[in-house]
């Protein structure tokens, strides 16, 4: 059964950096498109970003293009995202997931905090 572990969030200053990964089990991994998406406080989750399975293309939603890095590492199963010049309004849980599921999936795990403080 496939499971997505999200860490790395935590309290920052804004103008701070994070880097968030998430482990996911199964042997497709590597064969599919990952994205990061984030749930703001009272919010409908949103797509952050996305990632080809090989690592190339890579798509940004505006709010954080310039900002955020998205990776992956197909040896270890894990999507990386790195966020830089923090903003509150990146405050949110964040989890990754299929790309091509997006915001239909059924299944999400646990998510990571980020906390951005003004």
């Amino acid at each position: 059964q496939e499971q997505l572990v999200e860490s790395g969030g935590g309290l920052v200053q804004t103008g701070g950096s994070l880097r968030l990964s998430c482990a996911a089990s199964g042997s497709t991994f590597s064969s599919q498109p990952m994205g990061w998406y984030r749930q703001p406080p009272g919010k409908q989750r949103e797509l952050v970003a996305a990632i080809s399975s090989t690592g190339s293309p890579t798509y940004y939603d505006n709010r954080v293009k310039g900002r955020c890095t998205i990776s992956r590492d197909n040896v270890k199963n894990t999507v990386y995202l790195r966020m830089t010049s923090l903003k509150p309004e990146d405050t949110a849980v964040y989890y990754c997931n299929n790309a091509l599921r997006g915001l239909r999936a059924t299944y999400w795990g646990q998510g990571t905090q980020v906390n951005v403080s003004s």
